[in-house]
């Protein structure tokens, strides 16, 4: 436990990713978002789903994904900045348990043939999740086209979700891309916290490490939504350097004098 977890009686450390996500704070932006994923994954839908960097998008689908009936889903998730079709296929193969085959053509059929097995002889729908999917390649956007027509008739073999930033929806409106786009089924763009969120976040936080009393005065969490702009992944660390300079000053409360000084210290410098 580090000084500033042992000095505000803390039973944990707020404002990071231990913190599990079903503690975490509910807004009715992260709420639609849950629900129209889960539309995708009941229909086998292809939904694109976008947000400012920093706004829990990555948060969501993992909370998204453990909520899936295990039973009835299985998850394909992938993170890869340069994500190539070959690459695509070797860390989707591997994750279902197999071998890749080495060329790129025969990995795609290895894949195809995976899929079947998922669907035919486990009754499960795979779940293929592409995180930071505003930085695909033109070339990996068609390989995306050719998944969703892994069958010739109106079955759709898996649910796709493109997770990425603001820039993926600039993207798919280029006309190079209106193939793709126009097979869109779900759409959503996550949007940061209002004041009143930003301020329910801290409090969440919080809470989920059983502060002991209030920590943050109004007027500081106002200063930190203020300077945040409403995104989380900033709000956190603005926080954790609130708490450490609090807990180095000795004071259990935090007011907006000490958030501005973090701040300019900090922040600004």
């Amino acid at each position: 436990m580090t000084p500033f977890e042992a000095f505000f009686g803390f039973t944990g450390t707020p404002f990071s990713r231990d913190i599990p996500v079903s503690q975490l704070l509910e807004t009715e932006s992260s709420r639609e978002l849950q629900g129209r994923l889960n539309y995708v994954a009941r229909t086998r839908a292809f939904g694109v789903f976008t947000g400012d960097a920093g706004t829990g998008k990555t948060t969501a689908i993992r909370k998204f994904s453990q909520a899936l009936d295990a039973n009835r889903y299985h998850v394909l998730y992938i993170s890869d900045s340069a994500l190539t079709p070959r690459n695509f296929y070797w860390e989707t193969l591997h994750e279902l348990g197999y071998e890749p085959r080495f060329y790129r053509g025969d990995a795609k059929r290895q894949f195809q043939k995976a899929l079947a097995v998922l669907v035919d002889n486990e009754k499960k729908t795979p779940v293929v999740i592409v995180d930071e999917a505003h930085l695909l390649s033109r070339e990996m956007l068609e390989e995306i086209r050719f998944l969703l027509n892994l069958r010739m008739d109106s079955y759709s073999a898996l649910s796709l979700i493109l997770v990425g930033q603001t820039e993926l929806r600039e993207t798919l409106k280029l006309q190079v891309n209106k193939a793709i786009a126009q097979r869109v089924d779900m759409r959503f763009h996550l949007p940061v916290l209002s004041k009143d969120e930003t301020t329910a976040y801290i409090a969440r936080h919080l809470a989920a490490v059983k502060a002991p009393g209030e920590i943050f005065t109004q007027a500081a969490m106002g200063v930190i939504h203020e300077y945040c702009e409403g995104i989380p992944r900033m709000v956190n660390k603005v926080a954790i350097a609130c708490l450490m300079a609090a807990t180095g000053q000795n004071q259990k409360l935090i007011d907006d004098r000490l958030v501005r000084v973090v701040v300019e210290c900090e922040f600004e410098a």
